[in-house]
């Protein structure tokens, strides 16, 4: 048997679903398993540079297969890379698949299993549905699309929900996507939660005084609120500038802690906050690039208090990732967004970090004072937000849990 895993991108890539995907890959050999991944020659932030065609890595096999590489700068580009990618890897599965086979389909691009189903059960192999977000309804809530894209999504919706109906189990990521896959009519025993992870071997807490990306980028005892990750359209920026302007201002006029602003990696509002930035003339705020991985436990320990934000419409089609970094890194967590959201509910019931509603501003500056104003709930949530990471979100158990689901899988 051979497990098969489908997703644009993968080792080397560093993008969140493609760190997913190599992990528990390279993990699932290491278990002596035939493990083959499809997916695109592209890197997520260099659509220009091309990997081979075919490699193995470790004990798994890569088949990269062509698709254009117009990268994130045009929709019209994306689409076109989607189309190729949904072609190309559809016919390399069709190639390779055979009975009794496992393939875990991820969501990049999105709606990729209305293609790889049939082929699936053509072949009769085992049907596996790796939901990281849900589309088209994370499109429909960032585009407020036409009538007539609305018949469209209503069509893909039809043919994404068939899919999820047929598969032998869907792995979503948190509790809050599960209710949406319910309520969707798959059945329960279809519907297995396993959720991102980060793999706390390596990713650790780095106090201050021995952590050289802290001292490269000059703090000392500065309050750093860390940004990590993309900053896109599903995320709060309003609130973030809001809270920003309230405490520059405070910092003029109060004594209060000392606090700076670091974001780290990219995304669709990034220029657009680059510019207000520069026009505020707020110089508490610096940008970094994404940073290799090997790097991930110096740049989140870097900060004091992380922030995670997602929009309130978009809970159980989408579940922050950073959150499981953060944790491990041992830092708090101020969520922004729904009260009841799955990263809220993960926030309040490991006693790390605090949530604020959307577009409350005052909220989370006051948020981020009440925890850099003190030291013992500030250490609390660090410990508290480590011991979850260990307890729950390690890779181990996440492997864990995916060896036990492919071993109980039988054919409907």
């Amino acid at each position: 048997m051979t497990i098969f895993f489908l997703n644009r991108f993968f080792y080397p890539d560093h993008s969140a679903t493609s760190q997913m995907l190599s992990d528990l890959a390279f993990a699932l050999a290491k278990q002596d398993r035939s493990v083959t991944i499809i997916t695109s020659r592209l890197l997520y932030d260099e659509p220009g540079r091309s990997l081979p065609a075919y490699e193995r890595s470790g004990r798994v096999n890569i088949h990269r297969v062509w698709t254009t590489r117009f990268g994130r700068s045009s929709l019209l580009g994306r689409a076109s890379d989607y189309v190729t990618f949904y072609l190309s890897s559809s016919w390399m599965l069709f190639r390779l698949a055979r009975r009794d086979d496992v393939v875990v389909t991820k969501t990049d691009p999105p709606l990729l299993s209305i293609l790889t189903g049939p082929i699936i059960r053509l072949r009769k192999a085992l049907a596996v549905n790796w939901l990281q977000d849900v589309f088209p309804e994370v499109a429909e809530v960032l585009t407020r699309p036409r009538p007539a894209t609305r018949i469209l999504f209503a069509g893909l919706t039809w043919l994404r929900d068939r899919s999820l109906h047929k598969a032998d189990a869907n792995v979503v990521i948190g509790q809050r996507m599960a209710e949406v896959l319910l309520r969707l009519g798959v059945r329960s025993e279809r519907i297995h939660t396993i959720p991102n992870w980060a793999d706390c071997e390596h990713l650790v807490p780095v106090d201050h005084d021995r952590n050289n990306f802290r001292s490269a980028l000059g703090y000392t005892s500065e309050v750093v609120i860390g940004y990590s990750g993309n900053l896109g359209r599903a995320h709060d920026l309003d609130t973030l500038v809001g809270a920003i302007s309230i405490l520059d201002q405070r910092e003029k006029n109060a004594e209060q802690p000392i606090v700076r602003w670091l974001f780290i990696g990219g995304g669709a509002l990034l220029d657009e906050f680059r510019g207000l930035v520069t026009e505020k003339k707020w110089t508490s705020v610096n940008f970094q690039p994404y940073q290799p991985r090997d790097q991930l436990a110096s740049s989140l320990s870097c900060a004091d208090i992380h922030l995670v934000t997602l929009k309130p419409a978009l809970e159980g089609y989408i579940v922050p990732s950073k959150f499981y970094g953060i944790v491990a890194a041992g830092r708090p967590a101020i969520f922004i967004g729904d009260e009841k959201g799955e990263i809220a509910r993960l926030l309040a019931h490991h006693q790390c970090g605090i949530t604020v509603k959307e577009g409350d501003a005052q909220g989370l500056a006051e948020a981020i004072l009440q925890i850099a104003s003190n030291s013992d709930l500030s250490s609390r949530m660090r410990n508290n937000a480590r011991l979850a990471a260990e307890t729950d979100f390690d890779k181990s158990i996440a492997v864990g849990r995916w060896v036990n689901l492919i071993s109980s899988l039988r054919r409907s």
